[in-house]
């Protein structure tokens, strides 16, 4: 499947100005992957290189939004085993080439890594946040890549945007704060990065994102939260009393 996935025509049809060649070729990805109850993790490394230089190739804004919105719905087509091995293709594949995007492209992976992030989320929130297992799994996933605290491969401008849109796409998917989100845990990736990060400047990222006013919303609506995760989900934000504040990027 491996080199198969990647040369398939419909992986490159994905950059095509052509709506309807694009629609039909995002219907046999969808096909092709919904049918899968395993893909290996190489296999699914070279299936995201392809749609990487997919997007890489495409022109025109609204082709480029279009395309990161279609990528990311197929996240809504896995089987359930398929879709924390998925992700963490996605998130290692942009890791991996995030240095050779050049600025004229950047901000089309910025939106890819948007609609990604809320397509996780959505992922969990479609089972009324009662999975466990799939919350602790994907958080994991971030941990590991995106908003790994220590591995110097990660680029520290993935973990910063990351970071400022991790608050909006939990506003996105759970606008209406229905008090059934477990914040604790999805916020523990920000924690840990604001914990261990020897770089002051992504520790200081991610101390905004636990310090954020949208999530004393949450934190009101949460069941039995204590004072300690009510007061605007601080945890590990504490002063650095003097020691040392690591690197400056």
């Amino acid at each position: 499947m491996a080199s198969t996935a990647q040369n398939t025509p419909f992986i490159k049809q994905f950059a095509s100005s052509d709506k309807r060649i694009r629609d039909k070729a995002l219907d046999s990805l969808r096909t092709f992957l919904s049918g899968r109850s395993s893909i290996e993790e190489i296999e699914l490394l070279k299936l995201w290189k392809g749609l990487f230089y997919c997007m890489w190739m495409s022109d025109k804004p609204l082709v480029q939004q279009r395309l990161a919105v279609d990528l990311a719905s197929l996240v809504d087509t896995l089987r359930p085993d398929v879709v924390l091995p998925f992700l963490d293709a996605f998130w290692k594949i942009l890791a991996r080439e995030w240095g050779n995007i050049d600025a004229l492209r950047m901000n089309k992976f910025l939106y890819l890594i948007r609609q990604y992030l809320f397509a996780s989320f959505r992922y969990l929130s479609r089972h009324s946040w009662a999975n466990t297992t799939a919350i602790t799994g994907c958080m994991d996933v971030l941990a590991a890549t995106p908003l790994n605290p220590t591995d110097p491969k990660i680029p520290n401008g993935m973990r910063y945007h990351v970071l400022d849109i991790y608050v909006d796409e939990l506003d996105r998917v759970d606008a209406d704060r229905e008090g059934k989100m477990p914040l604790e845990a999805l916020l523990a990736p920000v924690r840990a990065l604001d914990m261990e990060s020897k770089t002051k400047a992504v520790r200081k990222s991610a101390r905004e994102v636990l310090t954020d006013e949208r999530l004393k919303d949450w934190n009101k609506v949460e069941e039995g939260a204590d004072e300690e995760s009510s007061g605007g989900a601080a945890v590990g934000a504490e002063e650095d009393d003097g020691e040392w504040g690591g690197i400056d990027d």
